[in-house]
């Protein structure tokens, strides 16, 4: 049943998309966060495997509420490794044994990435599809990976 909430179905749509868009980005960089808990290596192991524990812990529940997000704009979440991958804009990383600091570096890039992409799905939901809703999501979301980001930039410092 397609909710009637006062935005249109084209609207709806669009904005489901957008959010499964930033979905696939979320689960690709749980992924590599995971990646990077499980393989960090070295002098400061238990410090960074918390840490890097700390942000995945914190992408899980961001993956959650954007999918819970679509469900209540009356669309379905993407759930496959297949379909992230489709259309993520995030680049996956192979394991490969890194240094600590170059796993804190790819990080910060992708949390900045996602940060300009939400930077402007907050504008094109509130002005071109009339979701306040979701802009203010999306804001909220924001203020959160930028609080990741400066955390990470203060280690790499």
């Amino acid at each position: 049943m397609t909710p009637n909430i006062g935005i249109s179905i084209e609207s709806l749509q669009k904005t489901s998309t957008l959010l499964n868009t930033l979905l696939a980005d979320e689960y690709v960089l749980y992924t590599k966060t995971r990646n990077y808990h499980w393989n960090v290596t070295g002098p400061n192991f238990i410090e960074y495997h918390t840490f890097f524990e700390d942000l995945y812990d914190f992408v899980d529940e961001q993956i959650d509420a954007i999918a819970e997000r679509i469900r209540t704009l009356g669309h379905f979440p993407l759930a496959s490794l297949h379909e992230f991958l489709a259309v993520t804009r995030l680049l996956e990383t192979k394991h490969q044994q890194s240094a600590a600091l170059e796993m804190l570096q790819e990080l910060l890039s992708d949390h900045e990435t996602i940060i300009r992409v939400l930077r402007q799905d907050i504008k094109t939901t509130a002005d071109e599809l009339g979701d306040a809703a979701t802009s203010d999501f999306l804001t909220g979301l924001m203020a959160e990976h930028e609080k990741i980001a400066w955390k990470i930039r203060a280690y790499l410092s």
